[in-house]
């Protein structure tokens, strides 16, 4: 015969579950400006507009060691499939093909309307505005949904402070609320590793001239 728990046993467990739930809570507000200085999160960014009032909004930044001008062209010629990847997870965005670790002249033109694969079929970002080298804004729009990702490059001394803001609005249907679930889910991981891919690959083509020229012995 099972054992009924009483009162005070039932209190500890909704104890346990109300922590749990507190710190699932607090992971996901920290997750949502991982990166970010609260003036970072909480000030505008280039297209906020694009997304007024948001379902969902994440702020996401990292320190790169090398000037805004060092840093866009890997932004400029971001894609996966036809481009030089999303320097994220590329099993997930590049159809498993390794991002770029060099600059490409010919993807080095990008303009309004110019599309940013996502997926294989051919969907995914649409260039919304760019200021080089300051911001690049992309836009999905499907079934009703809005998702907005800004790429925003500050000068912070001889360094770029490179955020990314993403905010969403998407319809409280069944397809409106998956999508809001994946990229919920999603979002944050990527995107953090897509901040550090720019990095690791900017600074070190900054480097390699340095080391080029380095006397041996």
């Amino acid at each position: 015969m099972a054992r009924r728990r009483g009162p005070g046993g039932r209190a500890a467990e909704l104890a346990v579950l109300g922590a749990v739930g507190m710190g699932v809570r607090g992971l996901r507000r920290a997750s949502l400006r991982w990166g970010a200085t609260y003036d970072e999160s909480r000030g505008p960014v280039a297209g906020d507009d694009v997304v007024p009032v948001p379902d969902y909004c994440a702020t996401n930044a990292v320190t790169v060691r090398v000037p805004p001008e060092q840093v866009w062209p890997w932004l400029v010629q971001m894609g996966g499939y036809t481009r030089a990847g999303w320097y994220s997870f590329d099993r997930l965005d590049n159809g498993g093909v390794t991002s770029a670790w060099e600059i490409r002249p010919e993807l080095q033109h990008l303009e309004v309307g110019d599309l940013l694969p996502t997926d294989r079929d051919g969907t995914g970002f649409v260039v919304e505005r760019l200021d080089p080298p300051r911001f690049l804004v992309m836009t999905i729009r499907h079934q009703g949904t809005v998702t907005s990702s800004a790429l925003d490059l500050r000068p912070l001394g001889a360094d770029t402070r490179l955020l990314c803001r993403l905010r969403l609005t998407a319809p409280l249907t069944v397809p409106g609320v998956r999508y809001r679930m994946l990229m919920e889910l999603g979002h944050v991981p990527m995107t953090l590793a897509m901040l550090r891919g720019i990095r690791r690959r900017a600074e070190r083509v900054w480097a390699l001239p340095a080391l080029d020229a380095a006397p041996i012995g």
